[in-house]
């Protein structure tokens, strides 16, 4: 396996999920899996039930090329995330590429302003699944929904599902 293939982005923002980044952070590094933490700057960003994460980058240092796939956590970060272009570029580049872009609950808003769900299957958390059908994307009430690279699930109990799912898609 190549390091771009080993390499997974994720993005942080103060207020994520905590179960939604840490769970496939620890999953995809047990997998052999490289996790990369990018924010819109570098420096320690507390989860909604306090956990910390360090961002090991900053948005204009990720090159979309050399990870494999993108995990967006949930919780209210998300909201605060899809405010960078820079974020939205990277989503859209990867995208792109036929690489995976997995978003679980909240984390739909960013892939929604990205532009990248219009005729996509997806699920979300069901108080935006109204943004998810307005972005153009028919909403799934599933614990994991996969069209094509987009890998999506609703909150924190589906997180094996999710976590399954990515990891298929990034060994195929």
């Amino acid at each position: 396996m190549s390091e771009t293939k080993k390499k997974v982005l994720f993005f942080a923002a103060d207020h994520y999920e905590d179960l939604e980044l840490w769970y496939p952070k620890i999953r995809l590094k047990e997998a052999g899996y490289e996790t990369v933490v990018a924010a819109k700057e570098k420096k320690t960003f507390k989860g909604k039930n306090g956990y910390p994460v360090n961002a090991d980058l900053t948005l204009e240092e990720v090159n979309p090329d050399d990870y494999a796939a993108l995990v967006i956590p949930g919780g209210y970060a998300p909201d605060i995330m899809r405010r960078y272009e820079k974020l939205l570029s990277i989503v859209r580049t990867i995208f792109r590429s036929g690489k995976p872009v997995a978003a679980i609950c909240h984390a739909a808003w960013v892939p929604v302003s990205a532009g990248i769900v219009k005729g996509k299957r997806m699920t979300c958390f069901m108080s935006i699944k109204d943004d998810v059908m307005n972005a153009g994307a028919e909403y799934v009430d599933s614990e994991v929904v996969v069209d094509g690279n987009l890998i999506t699930s609703r909150f924190p109990d589906d997180l094996p599902a999710f976590c399954k799912a990515i990891i298929a898609a990034l060994e195929k």
